[in-house]
């Protein structure tokens, strides 16, 4: 800060942080300005003004404009998804798992890694829903003759990883069919061949959540 400016912190707020599961805690916020007032803000956020535990107090700078006293909170709050979404990308889909050197090809693993999460956020219980209801609205019905929620390794429950199994079930076939066919230009199986499209066919009839168009 220029010299002659001081730090100074406004008087603490309480407000109701609102969960994601619609339960609500009493939580304070105050402004620490630091000299004079500018785009970008900072503040605090505390369940103890006289304590501030660190596990439950946080030190926010935002350049969002506004009455924030009541929705700051809640809008952090929302930091706690985020890099969960990014441990799924991290743990689950490999982010960190690339073997090269080369920055663009660094690049593109990380290209087919968020095309991957997002294909199975897309597939997950809120767009089914919404997809459900634009085909209520247009008329327009997905029928599949195949109920691929037989096979006897489908998880039934919700949640990004019973999601992600699923459709790891889905592109099975195709991925085994290129591992086989090397070995069926030298041991040539027409049975096996014919058998490997009919179920990659029946597998092609699966349908996103999202409608395109």
């Amino acid at each position: 800060m220029p010299a002659g400016e001081r730090v100074r912190a406004n008087k603490w707020c309480k407000f109701e942080r609102t969960f994601s599961n619609q339960k609500s805690e009493i939580r304070y916020i105050r402004e620490i300005i630091y000299g004079k007032k500018r785009a970008i803000t900072y503040w605090e956020i505390t369940t103890d003004t006289e304590t501030m535990p660190e596990n439950s107090t946080s030190f926010v700078m935002t350049n969002l404009q506004g009455n924030l006293k009541k929705t700051l909170g809640d809008l952090y709050g929302l930091r706690t998804w985020v890099e969960y979404g990014f441990r799924q990308c991290k743990q689950e889909l490999g982010w960190t798992d690339y073997r090269f050197t080369n920055f663009q090809h660094i690049e593109r693993w990380w290209e087919i890694i968020f095309c991957v999460y997002t294909m199975i956020s897309l597939n997950s219980p809120v767009f089914l829903s919404l997809n459900q209801s634009r085909q209520l609205e247009t008329g327009v019905q997905e029928n599949s003759d195949v109920d691929f929620s037989n096979h006897p390794q489908w998880n039934h429950e919700y949640g990004w990883k019973n999601t992600l199994n699923n459709l790891r079930l889905i592109i099975q076939p195709l991925l085994l069919f290129w591992l086989i066919y090397p070995w069926l230009s030298i041991f040539p199986n027409s049975h096996l061949l014919l058998g490997f499209n009919h179920l990659i066919a029946a597998m092609n009839q699966f349908k996103p959540s999202y409608a395109s168009g």
